[in-house]
């Protein structure tokens, strides 16, 4: 693997470029205008490259011998070295990862899910960190395809992405959509809509979760709206033990998804004889 050749000149904080990366990582709406996002750290990185992702640039700190950014150079990527203490005032994190890179968005039409029998959907979802253990959850259990929903989270928040864990970049994400929308063409695909609720559904693993279905997930505090309510098919409960009242909602979704794989994996093994 080649050593990455960073351009010639450090860039210092007032560079462009470098008030590009600052925009990208802190509004929302720069992101969406360029339809493009920052990733922290070499294993997001590698992530990216791993998937295809066709990176735009990266960014690495003053004196940063970096492997994956030599790997990104061999694939043609520009790499370029920040001046000493730009990264430390870029970053979205205290103690920040010596390498960035901005890449495209990732997202997909909803119609790509149709087919695909085990899918996320949230809905409200607001926190960040919730929103990311959603994603590598999902990649996890084997669903093929998350949807966040208008009014959750930005899927490519800095801190989401983080928390993703790669993820992001390995299972198909449908960034927006109304929720009355997607989950009424989830119904005409077949898919069974199954909402979480902290009491009164049914326990979730006495449901069959081997059939074509989609875990609907609101929001931390207040759970689903009116009219998301009346456009699934069946509420499901996790069973409390102890004094604690219900799992936040990234928890929940593990909880959930790893209960589908479970009996999707017993339903594909054949009965000892």
């Amino acid at each position: 693997m080649t050593a990455p050749r960073p351009e010639p000149a450090s860039l210092g904080l007032r560079h462009q470029r470098v008030q590009r990366l600052r925009r990208l990582l802190g509004r929302r709406t720069a992101r969406q205008g360029e339809r493009a996002f920052v990733i922290e750290g070499a294993k997001l990185l590698n992530e990216a490259l791993d998937a295809g992702v066709d990176v735009e640039a990266v960014y690495v700190a003053s004196g940063t011998a970096d492997g994956v950014a030599g790997r990104a150079y061999d694939a043609g990527v520009r790499v370029f070295e920040l001046a000493p203490g730009v990264m430390e005032r870029v970053a979205d994190t205290t103690t920040p990862q010596p390498v960035m890179a901005v890449v495209p968005y990732v997202d997909v039409p909803l119609a790509t899910l149709r087919g695909a029998d085990f899918l996320v959907i949230g809905v409200d979802v607001r926190d960040p960190g919730n929103a990311g253990t959603i994603l590598r959850t999902a990649e996890a259990a084997g669903a093929g395809g998350v949807v966040c929903c208008d009014g959750s989270v930005d899927v490519f928040n800095p801190k989401t992405v983080r928390a993703s864990a790669g993820s992001l970049f390995h299972v198909p994400v449908v960034a927006g959509g109304g929720p009355v929308e997607v989950l009424s063409e989830m119904a005409s695909w077949g898919v069974q809509r199954l909402a979480t609720t902290a009491s009164g559904g049914r326990d979730y693993d006495e449901v069959d979760l081997t059939r074509p279905l989609a875990f609907v997930l609101g929001n931390e505090a207040t759970g689903l709206p009116a009219a998301v309510e009346d456009l699934v098919d069946e509420t499901v409960t996790i069973p409390m033990a102890g004094r604690t009242e219900s799992l936040n909602v990234g928890m929940a979704t593990a909880v959930l998804c790893f209960e589908a794989s479970r009996q999707r994996r017993r339903s594909a093994t054949p009965a000892a004889s």
